[in-house]
């Protein structure tokens, strides 16, 4: 194989497909067409800021194109593990937006068919290999900054949009539940940073507090999960208010035996300006750093294993593992107070 990567935009149905595209293109990668099912709110921005790019009209073709050597999805959630298969089949590599998929059933099946195919299926977990913040914090904790980390605690809360949502974004079964959907987010940089393989859920929830014409809907999720090398907690939730100037105050917090690191990874609260702010305090240091320059490596490793059959940008292990924490934890949540206690 030579060392260009051709791509194919799969599946419009939301946004995160802008940083997936943008980011494998600014590291050399091509993009050769795009496919989407019927149209939606997201096409014009798309267009907007991928001018000329071709769109086809059928999937079939771009999974059977022998120039694609990578299917960067971003259907609709249920739809992505079969879609995700059909690739592989045909040969291609995937980066697929989380969730990488909704159910158990998928899981099984996207595990047997990267075992079978020897394809790569790889998730982009957005809020770890798009902030800049959060690869300034792995190089801390690989400098032994805090000593052995036990512990993160993970928040998510994102703004709710309401006017811009399609049908299946109420509906559970579609999106996979509001822990499938968002907490694998926190899930994944749980295992990342404690160093774990595998972990257990201890107990995670569900709740519908603020959303009383979406009885279905899931607005709240919280998860505390462990492993031989740490725990975590996770909250996740769509209460992000307006006067927020993005959509959500991602935080992350990560604890070590020798000193913490805070990381305001989208803005900083009533203080800095811009973004990817990490705050660090140990035995000897108490501060603030800039994390924005840092760069985003998750993109030239998977270019770089697409080429060479690697494992740099993400193990296959772990990306399946968090999917199927993520699942688990969605499948026994209990559901709380909300709507119903009201």
């Amino acid at each position: 194989m030579s060392d260009k990567v051709t791509v194919a935009a799969v599946g419009l149905d939301h946004r995160h497909i802008f940083g997936m595209l943008g980011s494998m293109l600014e590291v050399g990668c091509t993009c050769k067409a795009w496919w989407t099912e019927g149209d939606n709110n997201v096409i014009p921005g798309f267009e907007k800021r991928f001018p000329g790019l071709a769109r086809e009209a059928d999937v079939e073709k771009l999974i059977n194109d022998p120039d694609i050597d990578l299917a960067l999805i971003a259907t609709i959630p249920d739809e992505r593990a079969d879609l995700a298969i059909r690739f592989m089949e045909a040969g291609k590599d995937v980066m697929v937006d989380k969730p990488g998929c909704t159910d158990l059933d998928q899981l099984q099946r996207l595990r047997d068919c990267a075992a079978r195919t020897g394809r790569i299926w790889s998730v982009d977990f957005s809020e770890r290999f798009e902030v800049p913040a959060v690869a300034k914090a792995a190089e801390l904790v690989a400098e032994g900054a805090i000593g052995r980390v036990v512990q993160t605690l993970g928040l998510g809360p994102h703004r709710l949009n309401r006017d811009t949502r399609p049908d299946w974004f109420w509906d559970p079964k579609r999106y996979g539940g509001i822990l499938v959907d968002i907490a694998s987010h926190q899930i994944d940089q749980f295992l990342f940073f404690t160093g774990s393989d595998d972990a257990e859920i201890v107990s995670s929830s569900i709740g519908n507090f603020a959303t009383p014409g979406d009885p279905d809907f899931e607005d709240f999720g919280e998860i505390l999960i462990r492993s031989g090398s740490g725990t975590g907690y996770i909250r996740v939730d769509w209460y992000t208010p307006d006067a927020l100037p993005n959509w959500g105050d991602g935080r992350l917090f990560i604890a070590g035996t020798e000193g913490e690191i805070e990381l305001r990874k989208y803005v900083d609260l009533a203080g800095r300006e811009g973004t990817d702010h990490v705050f660090l305090v140990n035995g000897e240091r108490y501060e603030y750093i800039n994390g924005k320059d840092m760069p985003r490596t998750y993109f030239t490793n998977l270019k770089n294993d697409v080429i060479n059959r690697t494992e740099t940008a993400m193990t296959q292990a772990h990306a399946f593992k968090v999917m199927e924490l993520a699942i688990r934890a969605q499948n026994a949540a209990t559901r709380i107070g909300g709507l119903a206690g009201r």
